[in-house]
């Protein structure tokens, strides 16, 4: 895997695919894109959208900000091992959301967004091989 892309490429398009879902799921509660593609088509409700969308953005926040550790671009040198546990972590994610984009309700977040979860739980496993 260290052969076929750099630990610096893969954490460049993890922050880029992972930066652009920040945007989508913050135009998703500004009520500018329609929520009916995300969270496996499930929710309802505007209250739902509301709390589910905030937890998506804390939580793309949350792994932009391990991603930049890992890779150097932040508070270099220091909290390896936090970031590093923090990377399997997010792997581990990726994996789980991979296989509950392919049960969701939604034929746009089956068809789209299983292959980009699939690619970054790939780059993330990059990163997290990385010493």
């Amino acid at each position: 895997m260290k052969k076929f892309i750099s630990t610096r490429m893969a954490s460049y398009i993890i922050l880029a695919i992972n930066t652009m879902a920040l945007l989508m799921h913050v135009l998703i509660l500004l009520n500018i894109l329609p929520y009916d593609f995300v969270w496996g088509g499930r929710l309802k409700r505007q209250e739902d959208v509301i709390l589910f969308e905030m937890v998506s953005i804390l939580i793309q926040m949350i792994f932009i900000s391990i991603v930049a550790v890992k890779a150097g671009y932040i508070l270099k040198g220091r909290f390896k091992r936090t970031s590093n546990i923090g990377i399997w972590g997010i792997f581990g994610v990726m994996i789980l959301n991979s296989i509950g984009n392919l049960a969701s309700h939604s034929f746009l977040e089956t068809v789209v967004m299983t292959p980009v979860t699939i690619l970054l739980a790939l780059l993330v496993f990059r990163l997290a091989i990385e010493k």
